[in-house]
């Protein structure tokens, strides 16, 4: 059922670029495990292709298919190769230091084979951080994850580690997307460095909030919103509450009115 459910995502990527959404201005982002007849039909027809290679559900960032993980990346050949780390700069200082190592292999393979690189790096609160915080959440995500994440950034940078494109979770204010592009771009001297707004599945209104405080910030190129799209028509599917057309319709309508909150369409 996971791949049928990811064949639901990507017929409504498909329908969403039928409508309006340009080719050039969305990707998919899938596994190999269960979404590599999706990636390669992609590649078919010229839609930019994302692979992700790690491996699913765990707190430290390895690879899906280990030392192997090169021969998986050229069969798929994808546009992107993409790494979901979780990474606080105050968090387990010997957890951090392997992911370092590991994501500096990716990224010198990545570079060298010419794919560029996507990474997803998440900045969980440690215990510390939320203490500090009476337990809040939501004021973590808003005053402390923000200098975290730039932290962060120069951390992996610092190393070697050089993302073509940085995956960042939501925020509030456009002054931190701007703070965080710069880290991204100047601390690269690479001016083509894109980073993109994370949904995290979160709530439609926080998401919008977040793309509206970043999208006209130089640097930001996108938005990378998953199950804020997708979840609910797929839950709906299952329940068996609407026919797959119904829910292949919803996601693409989702999908598109989040691109037009980000081209200033709405």
């Amino acid at each position: 059922m996971v791949r049928a459910y990811k064949r639901i995502v990507y017929d409504a990527f498909v329908l969403a670029l039928s409508r309006g959404v340009p080719e050039d201005g969305g990707a998919i982002l899938v596994d190999e495990e269960y979404g590599q007849e999706i990636l390669l039909d992609a590649h078919k027809q010229n839609f930019v292709t994302c692979l992700t290679v790690e491996k699913s559900g765990q707190e430290e960032f390895v690879f899906e298919y280990g030392d192997d993980f090169r021969a998986h990346i050229k069969k798929i050949n994808p546009a992107f190769v993409k790494a979901l780390i979780r990474y606080n700069p105050e968090g387990d200082t010997g957890i951090n230091e392997r992911q370092r190592k590991r994501l500096k292999v990716l990224s010198d393979f990545a570079h060298k084979e010419g794919y560029k690189f996507l990474l997803e790096p998440l900045v969980p609160p440690t215990e510390e951080n939320l203490k500090d915080l009476g337990g809040d959440k939501e004021k973590y995500d808003r005053e402390v994850r923000p200098s975290l994440t730039t932290k962060m950034m120069m951390e992996l940078q610092n190393v070697g580690i050089e993302p073509d494109v940085w995956k960042i979770e939501g925020m509030r204010r456009q002054s931190d997307y701007q703070r965080i592009a710069a880290v991204a771009r100047n601390r690269s001297a690479r001016a083509d460095v894109g980073v993109v707004i994370l949904g995290r599945g979160e709530k439609k209104e926080e998401v919008v909030a977040w793309i509206k405080a970043g999208k006209n910030v130089r640097g930001v190129i996108g938005f990378a919103v998953g199950r804020t799209v997708f979840l609910l028509p797929l839950v709906n599917f299952k329940n068996k509450l609407v026919e797959r057309q119904e829910a292949v319709e919803k996601i693409a309508e989702n999908y598109k009115y989040f691109y037009e909150v980000f081209t200033n369409e709405l």
